[in-house]
């Protein structure tokens, strides 16, 4: 692991979205409110966990599996368990276009640290392992598996469920039990089916405030048939799946609370009703890679901004380290900012209904997520 990191934890979340028909749906072209949008064209769902009320971070929320990276996620091990990619790059993930923005999760030479495991392959692993202790979904795939058959729709393999069962729970109490496990069941992390989607920092909310903060690589997994899931009844207390317009309308609707990364990430997955469509998206820019993206907050007289790289509140040179930034005060309302018009990569939430502003061009072959438009307080 990254020795130097004094100021955060890497983690790593993946986005499982799983098929729930196999008809073929009609795709409507999507408007400019989710209200809008009809459920029933889509084809997939999104697995969503709900952490615990006892969570030291985000109790409550619901969230993609996912969590800490640990030593053993980047021990040598593992080279045993991938030897047949050993040789190729990025152990056959292939090269993703190294840009000055790429984070440095991603970029860091991890053999200065005495690891031969590349931050793009350990993060992975973080995330599979994750899901496999919150879930109970297990993404590996035999040790004789060609890495370029995987290009479709991902199917998951059926175990021994006793077996499944007690490796879940080594697991979930020894991290580098997954190694063993792998070596036992003749088996390696499905790597190659998570695609890099994104990578959020957590934001500075007060300076000299010790709050948790994570550097999360964000993944994301199509998969051809909704697996079984099973709460751990630890970190995560219940879950489900949801297409992305309701994930988004029951929040909005207060019932329950999504952070806003997930908000963002979900209300981009509304571009594409079809998991094809999606799927080929993914595929399409899964080399692009990303860059880090730390919010900067904004308090407003009516709410909060969270602004985000490209908008015109950002800062050119925000303090990532949180030691100088400080949360940015207005006396002006959120309606009057925007109404001074500029470039917009922000969420706004105004009591507790968050809305997406956004109007930048997005790099690396991204796409944009699907925007609401702005209420008012008084409206709402």
């Amino acid at each position: 692991m990254n020795n130097t990191l004094k100021h955060w934890k890497e983690a790593a979340t993946l986005i499982l979205a799983a098929r729930t028909s196999h008809g073929n749906l009609p795709y409507i072209q999507q408007q400019a409110r989710v209200q809008n949008h009809q459920n029933n064209t889509f084809d997939y769902e999104v697995l969503l966990l709900k952490r615990s009320q006892k969570s030291g971070f985000m109790p409550n929320a619901f969230v993609f599996p996912g969590g800490n990276v640990e030593p053993s996620d980047f021990s040598s091990d593992w080279i045993k368990v991938f030897s047949r990619y050993e040789q190729k790059p990025n152990f056959g993930l292939g090269l993703v276009k190294q840009h000055d923005n790429r984070s440095p999760m991603f970029t860091t030479d991890r053999s200065k640290f005495g690891s031969l495991i590349p931050g793009e392959v350990a993060t992975r692993i973080c995330a599979i392992r994750e899901t496999f202790e919150e879930s109970g979904i297990l993404l590996v795939v035999p040790e004789n598996f060609n890495s370029e058959d995987n290009q479709n729709l991902i199917d998951i393999t059926d175990h021994d469920k006793e077996e499944i069962s007690k490796w879940r729970q080594e697991v979930q109490r020894n991290p580098s039990q997954f190694i063993q496990m792998c070596r036992m069941m003749r088996c390696m992390p499905n790597i190659w089916a998570l695609k890099e989607w994104s990578n959020w920092l957590t934001p500075v909310f007060s300076q000299g405030l010790k709050s948790r903060r994570f550097d999360t690589a964000f993944f994301i997994c199509c998969l051809n048939a909704k697996p079984a899931v099973s709460d751990d009844k630890k970190e995560v207390t219940s879950f489900k799946w949801w297409t992305p317009v309701e994930a988004l309308e029951d929040y909005k609707c207060h019932k329950i609370w999504i952070p806003p990364p997930q908000f963002y990430e979900i209300s981009r997955l509304c571009h594409f009703a079809p998991i094809n469509e999606l799927h080929k998206f993914i595929i399409s820019r899964s080399l692009e890679g990303c860059e880090q993206w730390m919010p900067v907050i904004a308090q407003c007289e009516d709410g909060i901004v969270h602004t985000l790289p490209g908008d015109d509140l950002y800062p050119e040179e925000p303090d990532l380290t949180g030691e100088k930034q400080t949360v940015v005060c207005s006396n002006e309302t959120i309606q009057n900012l925007v109404q001074k018009g500029g470039c917009f990569h922000r969420v706004v939430v105004i009591d507790g209904t968050p809305t997406l502003l956004v109007n930048i061009k997005p790099k690396y072959k991204h796409i944009n997520p699907l925007t609401t438009e702005l209420q008012s307080k008084n409206k709402l």
